[in-house]
């Protein structure tokens, strides 16, 4: 799940990637704002979800994708959109734009 926070006096918009736990032992962000280097998410026992945020320029979009268990690759349900990426599957797109 992603959340938005957008700020009316920043041009940035701070985002929240959420994971439900599961079976999950670890799993890690990567995306073209990031080089496609898999950032760790951090576990939320409280929530029971792994989460990890971020500041991205507003009006903007971003392909992603999760990496689950350091093998499996895993797109968001809620992201506002998909692309296909260069391996035969899709990424995740997420827009910092105040209208989607």
């Amino acid at each position: 799940m992603i959340k938005k926070r957008f700020f009316k006096t920043k041009d940035e918009v701070e985002v929240t990637f959420e994971w439900p736990k599961g079976d999950i032992k670890n799993i890690a962000l990567a995306a073209d704002f990031n080089q496609w280097e898999a950032t760790p998410m951090k576990l939320n026992k409280k929530t029971k979800t792994y989460n990890v945020k971020v500041r991205l320029p507003k009006n903007q979009s971003y392909q992603f994708r999760y990496l689950i268990n350091e093998s499996l690759w895993e797109n968001d349900p809620k992201a506002d959109g998909y692309i296909k990426n260069n391996y035969g599957d899709d990424n995740s797109i997420l827009s910092t734009s105040v209208t989607v």
